[in-house]
């Protein structure tokens, strides 16, 4: 029996799925077993897994899920004690899976890891999802060892080194098939953005370790289902870091949850002054979303403290503003940053 599962959630990507699955099978057949979820596409993705990967399974959804719900739903279907979450315009490398396994296998408090995470087509350079392990500044912005904001660094082996992070990318993550499943898997609320993220925090607030394995490489595509540029990717973005606060912030949540509602503001009076209206109303109907999910959020924190360890794993941390290091500070790359800022 095959100790790992590859799971690819696709949604109307047929063109995806033929340009990439070729690479997931070669590379991966030997010790997984590769599977597609398919979140209720229109057009022939089923046929074109059927007639032309045929030792692929199928997990058909019957409708769009998100990612999350998506994910949640074809990983009740798996047995492997190991399923590696991964987005349907990834590369993948020879021999990726394997360092991945052995570093699960050797540390049973290690929840999930992730490769390095390269950029398709400039192949020398880090891709946004998750580059090289992703990290939370003190307000929780997320940025990468190896990507901050849009400054993309080179891969000159600068970040070659195993760490334990704040939170693995959701475009490749290896976790446990039933710690996944004791947690209940990805919130499916965000349907898409950051749910990996409260993932990984909340496998942190049970004391496990998030880790990145650079000695396996993919490369992404990135953007191939959502633009970077869509307001929806924005209203995504701003609402679920407010869900991922509430949910998971063990200190005083007013104090975290006020501040990042005032950074907020300040992004939405950039909008108005640069007469961006559709930005400004995707972040105004991000906050009017959370205020009207609070009910559920406190069910869900409640739930998430029943699970949490006494000591929270805050590695990974950043204990200053990433903005102000960034754009104020003009510190551009992850080596810029003082490691002794870091829990």
């Amino acid at each position: 029996m095959k100790q790992i599962s590859v799971v690819i959630l696709n949604w109307n990507g047929a063109n995806l799925l033929t340009t990439f699955l070729p690479s997931v099978i070669k590379y991966s057949e030997h010790i997984a077993d590769i599977y597609v979820a398919d979140n209720g596409s229109t057009d022939n993705s089923i046929e074109v897994c059927r007639t032309q990967f045929p030792t692929v399974k199928i997990i058909d959804n019957k409708e769009n899920h998100g990612f999350a719900g998506g994910y949640n739903l074809a990983i009740q279907e798996i047995t492997t004690p190991y399923t590696l979450l991964l987005n349907s315009d990834v590369e993948v490398t020879e021999n990726w899976l394997e360092p991945l396994v052995t570093a699960l296998e050797n540390d049973p408090f290690l929840a999930a890891v992730q490769p390095k995470i390269k950029a398709f087509h400039e192949k020398d350079y880090f891709e946004y999802a998750g580059a090289s392990g992703g990290f939370l500044d003190k307000n929780f912005f997320p940025f990468c060892r190896g990507r901050l904001f849009n400054v993309f660094e080179e891969d000159q082996g600068q970040y070659n080194t195993n760490k334990e992070i704040f939170w693995a990318s959701g475009a490749a993550m290896l976790t446990r098939t039933n710690l996944y499943k004791q947690v209940k898997g990805l919130d499916a609320d965000y349907f898409a953005h950051m749910e990996e993220i409260d993932l990984c925090w909340r496998f942190k607030n049970m004391g496990y370790r998030i880790g990145v394995i650079p000695a396996a490489t993919v490369f992404h595509v990135g953007g191939a289902t959502l633009s970077q540029f869509s307001t929806h990717k924005l209203f995504l973005n701003f609402r679920n870091s407010l869900f991922l606060i509430f949910k998971n912030y063990r200190g005083v949540l007013f104090t975290k949850l006020f501040a990042r509602l005032f950074l907020d503001g300040i992004a939405s009076a950039k909008f108005l002054l640069e007469g961006n209206f559709g930005n400004l109303f995707a972040v105004l109907k991000a906050h009017i979303h959370f205020y009207l999910q609070l009910p559920k959020l406190i069910r869900k924190r409640r739930a998430n403290k029943k699970t949490w360890h006494k000591t929270p794993n805050m590695i990974g941390w950043y204990q200053k503003n990433i903005t102000f290091q960034f754009f104020l500070k003009k510190k551009k790359h992850f080596s810029d940053l003082n490691p002794n800022d870091f829990i």
